[in-house]
């Protein structure tokens, strides 16, 4: 099994990345910190960390690029049946990531790629929290839908070198570089020759939290285009429909949360106070599901969520990047890529 770390500036990181995998109870037989126009001591850490480095030549085209020049010289040479993990520079894995995810590839052909489930690290304060309460009940869900994966998250994916190499055969290369978000565009793909994608509930990824609201804007700006852009692309099909319907189901949420706040400021506004057949219900089950579906992560998670104000907040923030993304697609606006510098997360 070869793992692949592509890293941009990421000597402030590498470094813990490279210990994670040291750690493993199934430790790789080969790691390689793909270092993408690095200016910092990326390069230098890694190699001190004992992992191989290959510098990126000439790539313009952000992490997909820099992972297909290295498929491209590494896959012939890998046998049909091995393995390539693809993990982050900025996050660190569980010790039975490596142990469960190959073990669960090579149980079941009909298994395309095995994707991690991402936690927030600690840190940036109450933003901090919001994300860590979001991807909590994203871990949840995970575990409610069977470990059926939505998305191979780019922190950590195990894949098959047949799959990697049919997708270089079908379209020349690995990854899609003109897609925002090459990890959802690729688990597009491997939906589409009929395989599965699976996250087991021992394939903990952690990764960085955005440490501003301006972060958290321009990384979910990306993160929302790019999956409505990647639907686009491929159009109205069995594996794109339940995506589809997960975009609609966000847009109604934007309408019925607006429309709840609205009713609810009205009460408040003319002292309409006590109980309500339809509203009171509703509203203890929204309470009550923003705490269960974050219990596991303590008392300071419920504690967050019960009040809902501060959780009510933060969805209006996602629902505006949700409106902001349609906006620019619908008016062809071009995109940008965002990363967060080292400094800026500590």
């Amino acid at each position: 099994m070869v793992v692949l770390i592509p890293a941009h500036n990421e000597e402030d990181r590498v470094g813990s990345a490279l210990e994670s995998l040291q750690r493993q109870t199934r430790t790789p037989d080969r790691v390689v910190v793909v270092a993408d126009n690095c200016s910092d001591m990326t390069t230098s850490v890694a190699q001190t960390k004992g992992a191989e480095v290959i510098e990126t030549v000439g790539n313009t085209q952000k992490k997909a690029g820099a992972l297909n020049q290295v498929l491209a010289t590494l896959l012939p040479d890998l046998h049909e049946r091995d393995l390539v993990l693809v993990m982050d520079a900025d996050s660190t894995l569980a010790p039975r990531f490596v142990e469960v995810a190959l073990t669960t590839l090579r149980s079941d052909d009909g298994i395309g790629a095995v994707g991690g489930i991402f936690l927030g690290e600690p840190g940036a304060g109450l933003l901090g929290e919001l994300q860590r309460n979001e991807y909590a009940r994203y871990q949840r869900q995970i575990a409610r839908r069977g470990g059926d994966a939505l998305v191979l998250t780019g922190t950590a994916t195990l894949h098959r070198v047949d799959v990697l190499r049919r997708l270089t055969t079908e379209r020349g290369q690995v990854y899609d570089t003109s897609a925002l978000t090459e990890d959802n565009e690729i688990t597009l793909a491997i939906k589409s020759m009929g395989l599965r994608c699976v996250s087991p509930p021992e394939c903990i990824v952690v990764t960085e939290v955005m440490p501003t609201w301006r972060d958290l804007w321009r990384q979910r700006l990306r993160w929302q285009r790019g999956a409505l852009e990647n639907l686009r692309t491929y159009g109205m099909t069995r594996v794109t429909l339940p995506y589809v319907a997960q975009q609609a189901g966000m847009a109604f949420g934007v309408l019925a949360l607006w429309l709840y706040l609205i009713y609810t400021t009205y009460i408040v506004a003319s002292g309409q106070f006590g109980f309500h057949p339809i509203w009171t219900p509703l509203g203890l089950i929204f309470v009550a599901e923003r705490v269960v579906t974050v219990w596991h992560r303590g008392a300071r998670a419920r504690l967050l969520a019960a009040p809902l104000i501060v959780e009510w907040v933060y969805d209006l923030f996602l629902q505006g990047v949700l409106m902001r993304s349609a906006f620019d697609i619908a008016l062809r606006r071009p995109a940008t890529w965002h990363h967060v510098g080292a400094a800026a997360t500590r």
